[in-house]
């Protein structure tokens, strides 16, 4: 059974732990993703899956 930060789902729904925002991530994504709030870092590259550095709240499918 995999771990819900090793998803290999397309999307991933986080909420960030600074500003309480959501936000829908890639789960493979190319770049560092940053709120479009308060622009703390949610999510790094690792050159496969995402490293999650926010709250999973849902993985979409």
């Amino acid at each position: 059974m995999k771990s819900i930060r090793e998803t290999d789902a397309k999307f991933i729904k986080l909420r960030c732990p600074k500003c309480k925002n959501e936000q829908i991530v890639f789960g493979k994504a190319a770049t560092v993703v940053n709120c479009l709030v308060c622009n703390k870092p949610l999510a790094e590259p690792t050159g496969g899956k995402t490293k999650v550095k926010a709250r999973v709240l849902e993985v979409l499918e």
